[in-house]
């Protein structure tokens, strides 16, 4: 995701903040004490029809092969060997600085951090446990001292910052991105990585909170990989490990073009925007036919979240149907070809606006404006203020786990 609201971080942070200072100043943490350590307790389970050694594997996804690559080929000991003799320079300190620089970190690597001296990314990390003059540093420090550049930088400011940080991605150092939008639309960015370099991408499939949460619960996010630029012979190598490093669980290989193309896409798609104008089109009707804020915000979010999407995030679709009424699964059977009929279209558009670059003139107009931060408020002021999401934070209090924020 591009961004996560600062609220939502704070509690990861204080976890961090407990954590003995002589471990945070470690430089590695042996096997038996890392993080990483604690996926380890929990066998993999493979499916049948996979083949190859450890790790890698060919899976068939529906009919097609896909190689695919687990953290059981990178045993903690021996991702630390693997990069013994480099530092991690992370740049930018957002929702997946955060968390991939502290999972990185708990594995034992050598990770130091770049941002704008005392800026509120600088204090952030302070609070974290990174260290000025030792593991947090101005950014242009940080890229002299690291070989491989993360560069975690919004898209707006990756394009704005990159005139300064592009002299210093010398020689043999690598490149390394978890979104291919700066490379990819470099006819807007301006972003052309030197070509003496190797540029590699690993882009979790989720926020930088849920990529820290999932390694600290022992588990791991799903990412995909990718090589732009292959100089050493090596770069893929190199992204497989950066990603075992923090915290993916498995990995899947694709291209800078298409992790950017199905990222964008997906984000104003069923991840965000489409769930959004669907939540509120379903509650708009119930609520003027006479439907109650409670009633009408239950039977659109509340047991969609609460009960019925984790059903398919466990088992599937076809088990969430079976898991219902039959009265709901005949009603549901019915009407799901109509709503695919009215949003293929709104797909297809919304896809051509992604690939044409649409979407990111749009993007970096708006991010890179001096207003930026008051503005985007402006917008989730809406959202927080509508009905729908007033009636929830009521229905949330009332659920018999609810905490106090």
């Amino acid at each position: 995701m591009s961004f996560v609201a600062r609220s939502a971080s704070q509690s990861i942070r204080a976890a961090s903040r407990r954590a003995p200072r002589a471990v945070l100043k470690a430089a590695r943490v042996p096997p038996q004490t890392a993080s990483f350590s604690l996926l380890a307790r929990t066998p993999a389970v493979h499916q049948s029809t996979s083949r190859g050694t450890r790790g890698i594997k060919t899976l068939d996804f529906a009919g097609t092969k896909e190689v695919v690559y687990e953290r059981s080929d990178w045993p903690l000991a021996r991702l630390q060997e693997y990069f013994k003799n480099d530092t991690l320079a992370l740049i930018g300190y957002g929702s997946q600085g955060h968390g991939q620089g502290l999972n990185a970190r708990d594995n034992g690597l050598n990770v130091i951090v770049g941002v704008r001296k005392d800026g509120e990314s600088w204090k952030q990390a302070v609070e974290d446990g990174w260290i000025p003059g030792e593991t947090l540093f101005p950014i242009e420090e940080a890229i002299n001292r690291g070989t491989v550049i993360m560069n975690l930088l919004s898209d707006a400011a990756q394009s704005q910052t990159w005139p300064q940080i592009e002299p210093l991605i010398t020689k043999g150092k690598t490149l390394y991105f978890s979104h291919g939008f700066s490379v990819v639309y470099k006819e807007d960015t301006k972003v052309v990585p030197p070509r003496d370099v190797d540029v590699i991408l690993v882009a979790p499939k989720g926020s930088g909170r849920t990529v820290r949460t999932l390694f600290k619960e022992g588990r791991g996010i799903n990412s995909s990989v990718a090589v732009f630029q292959d100089v050493t012979g090596k770069a893929k190598e190199k992204a497989i490990a950066i990603g075992v490093a923090i915290g993916s669980g498995y990995m899947y290989e694709t291209t800078f073009e298409k992790e950017v193309y199905s990222d964008l896409y997906g984000e104003r798609g069923v991840l965000m925007g489409a769930i959004q104008g669907l939540f509120l089109a379903q509650y708009q009707v119930l609520r003027k036919n006479g439907h109650t804020p409670s009633e009408a915000f239950n039977e659109t979010v509340e047991e969609a979240t609460q009960s019925l999407y984790p059903l398919i995030g466990e088992k599937g679709m076809d088990y969430m149907y079976n898991a219902c009424s039959t009265t709901a699964r005949r009603g549901a059977l019915d009407w799901a070809p109509v709503f695919e009929k009215a949003n293929v279209p709104v797909f297809e558009q919304l896809y051509e606006s992604v690939k044409n670059g649409t979407e990111t003139r749009k993007s970096l107009e708006f991010n890179g404006r001096s207003t930026y931060r008051d503005d985007l408020q402006k917008e989730l002021d809406v959202i927080n203020n509508q009905e729908i999401w007033r009636t929830g934070k009521v229905v949330r209090s009332l659920r018999p786990d609810h905490k106090p924020e």
